[in-house]
């Protein structure tokens, strides 16, 4: 026998009492605990099982210690010591070991059986409980001198694991459902509860996001919080398939990359997952990856992330992508199966027209795509750039980056200069963010969660996502640096959202806060695994499972929540009457859009009785904001060009900004702020050219306009 084998009888015989067991105990790699290379061991995988009462061991490796040695055992559970023990193989009168030789050590399979009195002091619940943190090392010192020799310790695991496939599946299904509710209520007209149902589920999705995120810091986490926040990795594309493993690999490799075989030497070679200190990774890259054959493989961060996943290290940010991509894809393929299901709808006379602006539907669903997945690009494009798997990866990585990067800031953009035109026209954000349903379709997905006075907050909650994926992606090799950012990005974000309160009502404010506060937590735990305290090991071993227990139960509830808000608007009625009007009063803004039909009807009548060919009535009503952007009111320059224009959509625009100023004729308000300074002059005029504005003037005298009820301005 040699000290592997010593190494292995040791582990049984005295670690069995105190670590995990789902009727196997198995540790599946050795790792060095010191600097000195007397001995290593290339692959290793020892496995105990109560039934037969057998350690089935395999091994292979070198050793340059002779003569006799001592050995001293440590059993490490959940950080703390539960037994240290000397051992001396010659009194234990163990062959082979009594003296050790040196030599290399061919690769070996054998099976030792175990006492019945070894297998009786195994506790019951080492079997139930998962991802209990267990480990063993050993002490090889030499019997004459007491000089160390070599430090060897290995992980224990019994099978059990919070990490389960039904949890992510529960949880994208769950999504789904949410998501496909939204739509229906939204289909059918309640609005109301539609917005509500699409905002929780992109909360509930952020918060699996940032689970996943927490997930790939490179920290040091007790087992249990690594397999917890492994659940949530598919919201960042990282989902094992066996096909696209080996597409991913062929374009490696096409592409002048060198694909890593972690996973293809799972059989051969000691994996170890990195957990109590950092070590340099000996994880050769050159373009690619490869390890010495003296060595384990150590990963951690985003590598253990892939790793868990059955995910080729070199793969990860290829399967990301294509993943990125897969459900872009599906969403667009989606919108073509919808769109010819109204057009069968049309010819079978079920439907009138179709009056869906299936251009603006297309790039509004785009961008949501985009902004979902910017967290997951965000992180691996960056990432991409320290790995450098292949040259026409790094560009694919910098192509994405900046395109989704550019995409999502010149939505923002766009809407804060919307905004910022509606208040200057309207004194009010919510009039051209609500009423022109090609602002609503397109950029809408940026604004609907906020109150229309919060649309900038859009802003700060991208430099959230960018700051946040840039210390998660490029501090992989810095955990205590990494840690420390997450808590002060946190933290801010937390310490923003209370003082702001921008989402649409109190519940999405309560929902939302609760989630940045779980953020918070999670990131000052994160900070204590970092051992930046130097706190007792048997704290840091706690609090792994605390964090499983209320990250466990605060999704729990987010789901709950989901589903029943879901079920409830599917089987309801009206929807809408579960929830309470939204401070900015959008549904009047909204609803008015129907109006505008009407009216646009209505002067398309008009125009065809003067003859009048110049207007088309096959076109719908131009969007405000081009109407706003052509005419311009507010300059007076431009006041000679509004009474020139006869386009009734421009009319329409005009009563409808006079109506509302109207109202608020009572406030002191400047009177550079109306429209022209001479609204009475410009309604004659414009009535005497045309008498279609006359029915528009009633129109906007008989119906108060539902704007002047204010959008959280009054």
């Amino acid at each position: 026998m040699r000290p592997i084998s010593l190494f292995a009888y040791l582990l049984v015989f005295l670690a069995l009492p105190v670590v995990l067991a789902d009727r196997y105990i198995e540790s599946r790699a050795l790792n060095l605990c010191s600097n000195s290379l007397e001995f290593t061991a290339t692959y290793f995988n020892v496995r105990f099982t109560p039934k037969n009462r057998t350690i089935a061991l395999s091994f292979n490796g070198r050793s340059s210690i002779s003569g006799k040695v001592i050995a001293e055992l440590v059993i490490t559970v959940y950080g703390y010591t539960a037994m240290r023990k000397v051992l001396n193989p010659c009194d234990m009168d163990l062959e082979g070991l009594c003296p050790v030789r040196a030599g290399e050590i061919p690769v070996m399979n054998t099976n030792i059986k175990i006492p019945d009195t070894v297998i009786s002091q195994i506790p019951g619940i080492a079997y139930t409980v998962p991802d209990l943190d267990a480990s063993v090392r050993v002490y090889i010192n030499a019997s004459d001198t007491g000089r160390s020799i070599t430090c060897l310790e290995a992980e224990l695991s019994n099978g059990r694991t919070v990490y389960q496939p039904g949890v992510g599946w529960t949880t994208a299904i769950i999504s789904g459902l949410g998501l496909a509710a939204s739509a229906a209520t939204s289909a059918l007209g309640y609005s109301k509860a539609a917005t509500h149902i699409a905002v929780n589920v992109l909360s509930l999705f952020g918060f699996m996001q940032s689970q996943a995120m927490f997930g790939m810091s490179s920290v040091h986490m007790p087992p249990i919080v690594q397999s917890w926040t492994q659940n949530f990795q598919w919201s960042m594309g990282i989902v094992r398939v066996g096909f696209l493993e080996n597409i991913c690999t062929w374009y490696q490799r096409s592409t002048g990359g060198q694909p890593s075989t972690i996973m293809a030497d799972h059989a051969k070679k000691s994996i170890q997952v990195l957990k109590r200190s950092f070590q340099d990774n000996p994880l050769k890259r050159d373009g690619g990856a490869g390890a010495d054959t003296h060595k384990s493989i150590v990963i951690h961060g985003i590598q253990r992330v892939g790793y868990k996943a059955g995910i080729e290290v070199t793969n990860i940010f290829l399967t990301g992508l294509i993943f990125f991509f897969f459900f872009a894809t599906l969403a667009m393929v989606t919108i073509v199966i919808v769109r010819a299901g109204y057009k069968v709808l049309i010819k079978s006379g079920k439907i009138k027209d179709d009056e869906v602006r299936w251009k603006l539907v297309t790039k509004g669903i785009l961008f949501r795509v985009i902004l979902i997945g910017y967290p997951q690009m965000c992180i691996l494009c960056l990432w991409e750039f320290t790995q450098r798997d292949s040259p026409a990866e790094l560009i694919l990585a910098a192509v994405m980056l900046m395109t989704t990067t550019f995409a999502i800031g010149l939505a923002a953009q766009r809407v804060a200069f919307l905004a910022k035109k509606s208040v200057k026209l309207y004194q009010n954000a919510a009039y051209i963010l609500y009423t022109d349903p090609s602002c609503l379709n397109k950029w809408g997905f940026l604004y609907v969660q906020y109150q229309a006075k919060a649309y900038y907050f859009i802003i700060p909650a991208l430099a959230y996502i960018i700051v946040k994926a840039t210390f998660i992606s490029l501090s992989q090799q810095a955990p205590v640096v990494q840690t420390i950012a997450l808590v002060i990005i946190e933290a801010s974000m937390l310490i923003t959202v209370s003082i702001l309160r921008p989402w649409m009502n109190k519940k999405t404010d309560i929902y939302n806060i609760s989630i940045a506060a779980i953020n918070v937590v999670n990131a000052i735990f994160l900070l204590i695994f970092s051992n930046i305290f130097s706190q007792p090991g048997i704290l840091t071993g706690v609090m792994g499972v605390v964090f499983f227990a209320y990250n466990a139960v605060f999704s729990l509830v987010l789901l709950i929540l989901v589903l029943i808000a879901s079920i409830c608007a599917v089987i309801s009625k009206n929807p809408d009457t579960r929830y309470q009007p939204m401070r900015d009063d959008r549904e009047s803004f909204i609803r008015s859009q129907s109006q505008h039909q009407l009216s646009t009807e209505l002067d398309a009548l008009s125009a065809a009785a003067r003859n009048e060919k110049q207007f088309d009535s096959s076109n719908s009503t131009p969007s405000l904001v081009d109407v706003s952007s052509r005419y311009q009111p507010f300059k007076e320059s431009n006041c000679d060009d509004i009474v020139q224009a006869n386009h009734p959509s421009a009319r329409l625009l005009w009563n409808d900004a006079s109506a509302y100023q109207n109202s608020r004729s009572h406030v002191n308000m400047p009177i550079g702020q109306f429209p022209c300074t001479d609204q009475r002059s410009y309604s004659n005029s414009l009535a005497n050219n045309d008498p279609a504005v006359l029915a528009d003037t009633r129109r906007v005298q008989n119906n108060a306009s539902p704007w002047q009820r204010g959008a959280g301005y009054d």
